[in-house]
């Protein structure tokens, strides 16, 4: 106890306040206020100087002890954040609550807002291309709840469902951070296998009666039932923890969280994890590949290309939605200058979204205020241009686009065009909105003016070339005499500080004026401060409205992007339909075509599959020859049908796909002790559970991580089950280097054989890439061996086996030949084996190319011809 107190009255008074409120945010790191500079302490500024690279020192913590110190200036905040949020710390902001000049003793403090990797308005922080999710998990008995909130932007939705369904939306919104409840920490790793950062709260915030009150409260309704969450039970619990934890965090200005919408599963298409992981949709998994979005995003807008992720991880599965997107991109890809008149001004309208987020919260400063006003101003053109075509859909979205006609006026007569960032630099509200206003800045500008004329009257009375007027905090306005004038200076100046080579002095008139100058600055500054809060509250009414005019825009921007990738890349309008055939003709893959070097063409090809006729392709041919490739634009194909765009095909007929599942490609999770094998069987039992009537699948080399007799069981098996599942007819591609599967197609009538050719010339092999009917003979794997430059030696061994192999194809024959292997005595030279080489290379001996002429070697290649018959 005595030591306890001995402590208490050791700490500086600065450093007990510090304590105090880290002691309420233990796992942040606080960002403490002291003057212009916000400090770190003890082990913060021990993190913090690592990760932001500043200058680690130590002061003295009263008589108790030293303590580390690492700090920077406070106007430099914007840039050392997000260093700070990227290195996953959440970071608490500790400003000072009062004016110092105005208080005795210490100031007092508090955090002002505590960011974290999910919760941030920081513009470099966030990535204007992606939104920037929080997100929660509730973990029930058997189902998960789920939900995400874009803070930037009051996007708020919630969903539930088993774990593979939540781990697939995790996949497809990649939240910045997540937060759950003690108890599931255990479930919790189990699932995020720590991928993410995340937080965990009390177990009461998990309560569904605490979370179903406090989104009522928050929305002020009765119910959620007109949000179409009200039978979401564990969606609910999980959005109302996200509530308590923005609260928790400082956020308590969240008007813009307007509503909450509930993801719909059977909206969209089935994508498992490993699906949206293998068709590379939004990341690739080579470093420096490219991903689909890449290809169809030419958004103009972020709120474009926000939206353009969420429609490609979340293609539509029912026929309306999707052939009003077709008709919109139809109309946009058939008139060009439609699509130029309106990229024009969308250009202008920047990040609409989150600029009305930061209206919402107070926010905005005075620059963003007037990109606001270029936003709304850009959108009447749009609105207008929209409103004039023909097309039904899209005088629709022109509708719900508001003018905002009296805000956009407010700003425009208000707020100066070149307004600074921040309120307190002046030069904010126009002349003309207020007398006193503009009274003050005539005043603070004349007083200048009058400085100026006053230091010009002074040095020509004086004498003194070099007398200068400054301003500083401690002694106001003052003149500036260097030494060698010293003796010209009036009797009547008051000298106030002496320099190393100058002195300072001060008169009565510039006292007086100095009085004038700083008031009518400081009232022209808290004018200013007024009306400029006055115009973000009238702001702050359009919330909603502006909110909807994003989505409309952002919905425009992705449209206009499909057409403008339709027109350059030649794509087609798929035809959507409801039944159970999917017909590809010259279809290709839109990523790998163009990445093809100039002047080579991506090499097309037809799919047809059905329920009836012909339910499951096996495509065989040799590695290399273009069958991944194949699976892939299948799907890809599909999916950007169903998300409403055009298609890199001649013809497309698309027969409602409501599940797409891969297994394409090695993807070893070596690194958590999973074989290649185990991974591959994994993924394939969660498709053979989770088929549907109208699922496409596409499983490439299936059983190639174990023995060759397994991998042929296991992959005959499996298109067994396919074709005679008693419920469903999934659509299934099926690519192998195993022929023998070629031999299904006898034996089951819905099971078709084709291969993707190869031109055999001489010894060597040119891969056509075209998909024919009938298998493949064999693998020309040791041709692709040959091609990648293996050891000449290995290629002529590889050959020697295979030929002798390939005498009997009964499996016990080929065991027999094993044993009757030509050995291969790797001590022998070539010439020791036959008689005939030896006297072959004595002649080669005798020679001496350097001085042969042409005419005696081809005499000498002939007579070491006949040497050898």
């Amino acid at each position: 106890m005595a030591k306890a107190k001995e402590k208490e009255v050791k700490e500086t008074p600065l450093m007990k306040q510090y304590n105090a409120i880290k002691a309420k945010h233990p796992g942040a790191l606080l960002l403490f206020r002291v003057g212009d500079f916000y400090e770190t302490f003890g082990e913060d500024a021990i993190k913090a100087s690592k990760i932001l690279d500043i200058v680690l020192t130590k002061r003295a913590n009263g008589a108790a002890s030293h303590i580390e110190l690492a700090g920077f200036p406070h106007h430099s905040l914007d840039s050392y954040l997000p260093k700070l949020v990227r290195a996953g710390q959440r970071v608490a902001i500790c400003d000072q609550l009062e004016d110092p000049k105005e208080v005795k003793g210490i100031v007092k403090r508090g955090v002002t807002e505590l960011v974290t990797p999910g919760l941030s308005f920081n513009d470099n922080v966030l990535d204007k291309r992606r939104n920037n999710y929080l997100a929660s998990i509730y973990f029930g008995k058997d189902l998960l709840g789920i939900a995400f909130l874009d803070l930037s932007t009051g996007e708020f939705m919630c969903a539930e469902g088993t774990r593979d369904y939540i781990e697939k939306l995790l996949q497809s919104f990649s939240p910045t951070e997540i937060i759950y409840s003690k108890a599931a920490r255990k479930a919790a790793e189990e699932v995020l296998k720590d991928q993410y950062a995340t937080f965990h709260c009390e177990d009461w915030v998990y309560q569904y009666d605490y979370t179903y009150e406090k989104l009522t409260n928050h929305f002020e309704t009765q119910n959620l039932k007109g949000f179409g969450i009200d039978n979401l039970g564990h969606g609910i619990i999980a959005a109302g923890a996200i509530l308590f934890y923005l609260e928790e965090t400082e956020h308590k200005e969240v008007k813009h969280i307007s509503s909450i919408s509930k993801i719909a599963e059977e909206k969209y298409v089935w994508l498992d994890k490993f699906t949206i992981r293998n068709l590379e949709l939004v990341y690739s998994q080579q470093e420096g590949g490219v991903p689909l979005i890449q290809i169809l995003d030419q958004s103009v807008t972020p709120m474009g290309s926000r939206l353009m992720k969420k429609w490609l991880v979340l293609p539509l599965k029912e026929k309306e939605p999707i052939d009003e997107r077709l008709k919109i991109v139809t109309h946009l890809y058939e008139d060009d200058t439609l699509r130029d008149e309106i990229i024009s001004p969308l250009k202008q309208i920047g990040d609409l979204e989150r600029l009305i987020s930061k209206v919402a919260v107070g926010r905005i400063n005075p620059r963003e205020m007037n990109q606001l006003k270029r936003a709304l101003k850009s959108t009447l053109p749009i609105k207008k241009l929209l409103k004039s075509q023909k097309n039904t859909a899209l005088k629709k979205l022109s509708d719900q686009i508001n003018s905002c006609e009296f805000l956009l006026e407010k700003i425009e007569n208000e707020l100066m065009e070149d307004a600074p960032m921040l309120t307190h630099q002046g030069g904010v509200i126009k002349n003309g909105v207020d007398p006193d206003l503009d009274e003050y800045r005539e005043l603070a500008n004349k007083g200048k003016d009058y400085l100026l004329q006053l230091q010009y009257r002074e040095t020509k009375n004086t004498g003194i070339s070099s007398l200068k007027i400054a301003y500083n905090k401690v002694f106001g306005y003052y003149l500036e005499v260097t030494n060698s004038h010293k003796d010209k200076v009036p009797q009547e100046w008051i000298r106030k500080q002496t320099l190393v080579n100058a002195e300072r002095y001060i008169t009565p008139e510039l006292k007086e004026y100095e009085e004038k100058i700083l008031n009518a600055e400081e009232r022209m500054i808290a004018l200013e401060q007024k009306y400029f809060a006055a115009l973000v509250q009238d702001a702050a009414e359009y919330v909603a409205l502006i909110q909807q005019n994003a989505r409309i825009l952002g919905t425009v921007d992705c449209l206009l992007s499909f057409a403008q990738v339709a027109k350059s890349n030649q794509y087609c309008r798929p035809k959507i339909s409801d039944t159970n055939s999917l017909e590809i003709k010259d279809g290709r893959h839109p990523v790998i075509e163009k990445q093809l070097p100039v002047g080579e063409n991506y090499v097309p090809n037809d799919i047809y599959l059905d329920n009836e006729t012909q339910q499951i392709i096996i495509i065989t041919g040799p590695n290399m020859a273009g069958k991944s490739a194949l699976l892939r634009q299948t799907a890809l194909i599909v999916l950007m049908a169903q998300m409403g765009s055009f298609v890199p095909a001649s013809y497309a007929r698309i027969g409602i796909i409501d599940k797409v599942f891969t297994r394409v490609g090695a993807s070893d999770n070596l690194s958590k002790g999973e074989s290649t094998f185990m991974v591959e069987m994994t993924e394939t039992a969660s498709i053979l559970n989770n088929l549907s009537d109208r699922s496409l699948v596409l499983m490439d080399e299936i059983g190639r991580g174990t023995s060759t007799y397994d991998g042929i069981s296991i992959a005959w098996s499996i298109v067994e089950f396919l074709h005679n599942h008693p419920k469903y007819r999934a659509k299934t591609l099926f690519a192998t280097h195993y022929h023998e599967l070629n031999q299904l197609a006898e034996d089951f009538p819905k099971i078709k054989n084709f291969n993707v050719s190869v031109k055999e010339i001489g010894n060597k092999v040119i891969f056509m890439r075209k998909l024919k009917p009938g298998g493949s003979e064999h693998s020309f794997g040791i041709h692709v061996a040959q091609m990648a430059g293996m050891p000449n030696q290995v290629v002529l061994r590889s050959s020697e086996i295979m030929s002798h192999l390939e005498k009997d194809k009964s499996v016990n024959k080929q065991k027999a030949q094993m044993k009757d292997l030509p050995k291969n005595n790797y001590q022998l030279s070539l010439f020791e084996m036959d008689p005939k080489f030896k006297t072959a290379k004595a002649l080669l001996d005798q020679l001496d190319i350097n001085t042969i002429s042409p005419v005696e070697a081809l005499l000498k290649l002939n007579e070491i011809k006949k040497s050898l018959e």
